[in-house]
């Protein structure tokens, strides 16, 4: 590619902070690039297993760092590739809360109320709809079952699935084959390209540097599109407005390696790390008992044995999701569903008198696999992580063909966090063990540290310069024309899912992007309607 190529926007990342802008800023006009590190798969291209070069291990991001691991996107449409569709709002103390930060850690103009607006303009391009007792699968049931006997509540979640095409083959996470899962591929992605937009995989932005005239140039790499760990110079693009979207795992690296041609960067760039205060616990259901205590049976003389049917996440219980409790006490529960292969890697064996991981006990385990109730718990930490220098190339020194990296990311839970952490492992046992149900196993910082799947606020948005990356607007603070809307914007844990809500920060950010746009010359309005639910768009030459 030429280095003097030029469009007035570079979106770098087409996940919910990408695909939302690019989608808004090209049909209001403005010509626009999007730069996505990982390949362009769409539905046929998915695959329903775990081979090295599969669709797996190809869309997938693992990076390990010290005291936390982060599994994120790595693929056109991002993160709403991989994921589980499980779409809820924040709740509305989330945005009140103060964390280890000394004060209201969201902007004073952004709160449930203010936010809700946005969070319909999602919920309707997505679109997201509510699911009911009949779409649950086995394992919902019998997290809503357990969950009544232990005196508790649980819900359906709402979920941007279009319920008529799901098979309940439970591989969303590895894609999903039968566009039912409704991913950016199928709406903001192919509207944005319908509106002029290009897309280009497989290039992976390492930094940013200051054209004479007040501009960027977007300085990227080719990613070798078999091995991860090859790559070869790209090029640069020159590019008036340049929107980051790469994930808080990869957006502050950027921003770091770039300080050397741009300037001191924000205190907040690379810190207040959130993991959204994830956990897991893995049990394993004595299915005579959960039949006898529960009254479940299927018709087959099973209560359960069902582990592989499903679609991820589809019953929550937000009991514990109570403004009025104190912070760090508050905390949502969700059924999940982690695939054979990498569930087996993550589960950890209940009651073990060795280790946890591995070991005769886990290998007893792994006979009953189909018996098997993942719980996920969402609760709010300290923002405790921060990222160290950046590696030479790229998010993380890449160690493995596809998929798996170590990053400079450092974690150290508070106690504020791991009493969090502790109160939902308890409040999971209470509910799956009473009466014989199941046994359960927490999850073990030992041997990797704590993890999550929803990477935030490491390049934070906020009305205080010390703390805070980015102004309310989502503009770098002492850069303007750098805008960022991926999840690092997000300020802290969110106690839930934070594909919507991130998705709804990036609508509201698009129209202080365009008056940015409009300030240096661009002719671009806003005012584009939802884009609705599209076919997969294919587009030659994608990888």
């Amino acid at each position: 590619m030429s280095a003097t190529e030029k469009f007035d926007v570079v979106v770098v990342g087409s996940g919910f902070g990408g695909a939302i802008t690019a989608y808004h800023l090209a049909a209001g006009g403005a010509s626009v690039l999007v730069l996505e590190r990982g390949p362009w798969l769409t539905g046929d291209d998915f695959d329903h297993d775990f081979k090295l070069g599969s669709s797996y291990t190809r869309i997938f991001d693992f990076t390990v760092g010290d005291g936390m691991s982060v599994l994120a996107g790595n693929c056109v449409g991002g993160g709403s590739v991989v994921y589980f569709a499980t779409m809820p709002r924040a709740p509305g103390f989330v945005f009140e809360r103060h964390g280890s930060i000394g004060r209201r850690m969201w902007p004073a103009a952004i709160d449930r109320a203010a936010l809700d607006p946005w969070y319909d303009r999602v919920s309707e391009a997505l679109p997201v709809t509510p699911q009911d007792w009949r779409d649950v699968p086995y394992a919902g049931g019998l997290f809503a079952a357990a969950c009544a006997h232990a005196g508790r509540t649980a819900n359906p979640v709402p979920s941007a699935i279009d319920k008529p095409k799901c098979t309940n083959c439970n591989w969303m996470m590895a894609g999903c084959k039968f566009d039912a899962k409704r991913s950016l591929l199928l709406n903001y992605l192919p509207a944005a390209v319908a509106n002029g937009a290009e897309i280009r995989p497989l290039h992976e932005v390492q930094r940013l540097s200051r054209t004479g005239d007040g501009g960027y140039l977007v300085h990227y790499n080719l990613v070798d599109d078999t091995d991860y760990r090859l790559s070869r110079p790209g090029g640069t693009i020159e590019a008036k407005l340049v929107v980051l979207a790469a994930g808080a795992g990869a957006t502050p690296v950027i921003l770091q390696r770039s300080e050397a041609e741009l300037g001191t960067m924000p205190h907040a760039v690379g810190r207040y790390f959130s993991g959204n205060g994830e956990r897991l616990n893995t049990a394993v259901i004595n299915d005579e008992r959960a039949r006898e205590v529960l009254g479940l049976d299927r018709g087959d003389g099973l209560a359960y044995g069902a582990h592989q049917i499903g679609k991820g996440p589809c019953v929550a219980s937000w009991d514990k999701l109570d403004p009025a409790l104190p912070e760090y006490s508050r905390f949502s529960l969700e059924q999940l569903y982690f695939p054979p292969g990498l569930g087996t890697i993550l589960a950890q064996a209940p009651g073990a008198t060795g280790p946890t991981w591995f070991g005769r006990e886990k290998k007893d385990m792994l006979r009953e696999w189909q018996s098997w109730l993942t719980v996920f718990a969402m609760t709010e930490d300290d923002n405790e992580g921060v990222f160290g220098p950046p590696p030479a190339t790229g998010n993380a020194e890449r160690i493995a063909q596809q998929m798996l990296g170590r990053g400079a990311l450092s974690y150290q839970p508070t106690e504020n966090t791991r009493r969090g952490w502790a109160q939902s492992d308890a409040d999971v046992k209470d509910i799956l063990e009473r009466d014989g149900i199941a046994r359960v196993a927490p999850w073990s910082n030992e041997l990797v540290g704590a993890y999550t799947v929803h990477p935030l606020s490491s390049c934070r948005i906020g009305d205080d310069p010390r703390t805070s990356a980015l102004d309310d607007r989502h503009e770098l603070r002492g850069h303007p024309g750098i805008f960022v809307t991926d999840g690092s914007a997000v300020p802290g844990a969110l106690t839930v899912n934070p594909a919507l809500t991130i998705a709804a920060l990036a609508e509201r950010a698009v129209p202080g992007l365009v008056r940015a746009a409009q300030q240096r010359g661009v002719r671009v309005t806003y005012g584009a309607p939802s884009p609705g639910a599209a076919p997969t768009v294919a587009v030659a030459g994608r990888g």
